[in-house]
């Protein structure tokens, strides 16, 4: 389904938002520092941002989250669910989209996350169209458009919106806003490809992903692991933006009774020295190379036929160190 909304009735819209949930929308911090945040009118967005700090999957995987709470004197771990609210992340992105997708068959499909889970299907998502800058390269990876994972997308028009409908979810908000929402007539979707048309051919940073995983295996002795880790700082801060890097850790929290407690999962990062430390000592990536060979190595890799990288430029953008992600990956394939 394609509707349209004009610019006038936008208010109104999102006014009928916040009697399905929280809403939360890209929020400007300071600078160009963007951020989903709790929001009560569309005047608090900015919604032609171009990307959050900490992608929308903070969501779905709290930075620190207790999982359960126990007691052994009687036997007992309660899961740590709670009530859970509504939530309606607005602005969204189609790379951040495809971010969530991966999540999805990651925490829903192969082994059912219960805390992802129940967080996903109570949150509606609402996308909206973006312009790329010089650290974007969501084009090369295939996602740069979005045709599901949502609930309603948004393309600016010059008197409105262009709005697909993804979902049931989508089809039910359009129902229940029906006076708002008037079909797409033909100029709307000329000028909808038109500005699609024009958005791609903004793309100026591109990353050759053909034949990358075995371009990568091939690439395990190169010296540019080497050279860039002796640039890197191992802070794991490329971990903590990225949208698709889904590490954490668990730990028990035991009272001063000794007998009750709680687990709590937390995010980790794979560029820490602690992550490969396991048992007896034993560390399986010693050293900042073959962390970061670890990093790149997993970000060209495939999960169920998708790339773990998303081309939304965080890593490079966010990196204290200035170590440019495609810079690195041209290097490493040998078009550097």
């Amino acid at each position: 389904m394609y509707k349209k909304l004009a610019k006038t009735e936008f208010p109104r819209f999102f006014e009928g938002l916040g009697n399905l949930g929280k809403v939360y929308g890209p929020v400007n911090i300071e600078g160009s520092t963007y951020e989903f945040r709790e929001v009560q009118s569309p005047e608090e967005m900015d919604l032609k941002y171009t990307r959050t700090m900490i992608p929308p999957k903070k969501f779905f995987l709290g930075t620190k989250e207790t999982m359960y709470t126990f007691d052994e004197e009687k036997a007992v771990y309660t899961p740590a669910i709670g009530k859970q609210e509504k939530t309606i992340i607005f602005g969204i992105h189609a790379c951040d989209i495809h971010a969530l997708k991966l999540l999805d068959k990651v925490y829903m499909d192969e082994l059912m996350d219960l805390f992802y889970t129940m967080k996903r299907r109570n949150t509606i998502l609402i996308g909206i169209s973006c312009h790329p800058d010089e650290y974007c390269f969501c084009k090369s990876m295939g996602t740069s458009y979005a045709t599901d994972g949502f609930d309603l997308f948004l393309h600016e028009l010059s008197d409105g919106y262009f709005v697909r409908v993804g979902s049931e979810k989508g089809h039910q908000i359009i129902e229940a806003n029906k006076p708002l929402f008037i079909d797409a007539d033909e100029k709307d979707v000329e000028e909808f490809k038109m500005n699609e048309k024009k958005r791609l051919e903004e793309f100026n940073l591109e990353l050759n992903v053909l034949g990358l995983q075995d371009m990568l295996d091939l690439a395990y002795e190169s010296p540019v692991w080497q050279e860039t880790a002796d640039e890197c700082f191992g802070c794991g801060t490329c971990n903590l933006t990225c949208p698709t890097c889904r590490c954490y850790d668990v730990v028990d929290y035991v009272g001063l009774d000794l007998k009750t407690g709680e687990r709590v999962r937390r995010w980790d990062s794979c560029m820490l020295r602690k992550h490969g430390l396991v048992a007896g000592g034993l560390n399986f990536r010693p050293t900042r190379t073959e962390r970061l060979r670890n990093r790149f190595n997993c970000k060209g890799s495939l999960t169920e036929g998708m790339l773990n990288c998303v081309g939304c430029g965080r890593c490079t953008v966010y990196c204290p160190a200035e170590i440019n992600f495609v810079e690195v990956m041209k290097k490493v394939i040998g078009e550097l």
